[in-house]
């Protein structure tokens, strides 16, 4: 019996959910211009507000939302059977965006315990920029 590669994932934070989103859109363009065709998956935490990057990701890109709420604590079931579900699709590349940091680490070390240790290959997170203020023009 063969040893699968470890999925490599990367958890998005950043102030909005627009930002994560586009985050992740860049890097999924980033992932499959090296690997064109490679399956890639995309976990976000929350509802789309507006329109989205995501909304027109191709066929390869497995793709779910999840109720907002810490993925550590209340939301970890829900994360455990998305994960779960995206695993058996066997993606090459995982990204979670993650709209509260305070319990990244928790986070983390979730991901990194069993069974998931064997599963994923987690890289250094990817934060988002923090939006700038709009501003107002003169009248």
């Amino acid at each position: 019996m063969t040893s699968l590669a470890p999925v490599t994932t990367t958890l998005v934070t950043g102030s909005s959910a627009a930002a994560r989103e586009q985050a992740i859109f860049d890097l999924l363009q980033l992932s499959t211009s090296h690997h064109h065709g490679a399956k890639s998956a995309v976990i976000l935490e929350g509802l789309a507000l507006g329109t989205s990057p995501l909304d027109t990701l191709p066929a390869h890109v497995l793709f779910a939302r999840i109720a907002p709420g810490c993925l550590c604590c209340a939301g970890n079931l829900v994360l455990r059977v998305t994960l779960n579900r995206m695993l058996r699709q066997r993606p090459e590349r995982l990204f979670i965006g993650v709209a509260r940091s305070e319990h990244l680490d928790q986070l983390r070390s979730w991901l990194q315990s069993e069974p998931y240790d064997q599963l994923l290959r987690l890289t250094p997170d990817h934060r988002t920029a923090p939006t700038a203020p709009q501003a107002i023009p003169d009248t």
